[in-house]
């Protein structure tokens, strides 16, 4: 196998792996199907069980904040928002309008969330222990039920174990040929009882 051979087939490797992640490389499907979150039908507002909470999960609005987005988060119990918010008045707008869990993106460090907003943010809710962080690195999912990302601008639910991974996209500038998007979650007594990407009409 001559040089240049060699270097393209490292080279491609490389992308493969990359694409994995949806960071680099071919839009990654929203749904990969061995994963058995993503073979569950998705749950529409009328089918939600008694007793179970709506989670919305949000990422890379980068001041942005559409109408479409605003209306789609409405009358959730909890919204994540997984950094690159950009925005502190874009901050104060979602905690007046939702129940709002959010951390710190690269682009977030010269904005001012106040300390509850930090790199990392771990907590219990509905039973399910939760993971935020903006890189997908950063996330440890060894300690987790559900782990939360953004930054790739590219919508992934997959699992890690026995953890549920979730990259909602980017609701305001998505990559690749996707649109914006939001996840959605149902959760109820320490279950996700459903997971979903929920596409949004593209702001131009």
């Amino acid at each position: 196998m001559g040089l240049m051979d060699r270097m393209r087939r490292a080279l491609h490797g490389r992308m493969a792996r990359m694409s994995d992640d949806g960071a680099v490389g071919t839009d990654a499907p929203d749904f990969p199907p061995k994963s058995p979150q993503s073979e569950r039908p998705r749950m529409n507002e009328q089918d939600i069980p008694q007793g179970a909470k709506r989670v919305d999960i949000i990422s890379d609005t980068h001041g942005h904040l559409s109408d479409q987005l605003l209306d789609a988060i409405k009358g959730a119990d909890l919204v994540i928002h997984a950094g690159d918010l950009t925005s502190e008045e874009d901050y104060e707008h979602l905690k007046a309008l939702v129940p709002l869990k959010a951390v710190l993106g690269n682009n977030d460090y010269y904005h001012d969330y106040g300390p509850e907003v930090e790199r990392l943010s771990q907590f219990t809710y509905e039973g399910l222990r939760f993971a935020v962080a903006h890189y997908r690195e950063d996330l440890p999912t060894g300690a987790a039920d559900v782990a939360v990302c953004g930054h790739t601008h590219r919508s992934k639910i997959s699992q890690a174990g026995r953890c549920l991974v979730i990259n909602p996209g980017s609701a305001s500038f998505p990559r690749g040929s996707r649109t914006p998007s939001i996840a959605r979650l149902i959760v109820r007594d320490g279950a996700v009882l459903s997971a979903d990407i929920i596409p949004l009409d593209p702001l131009w």
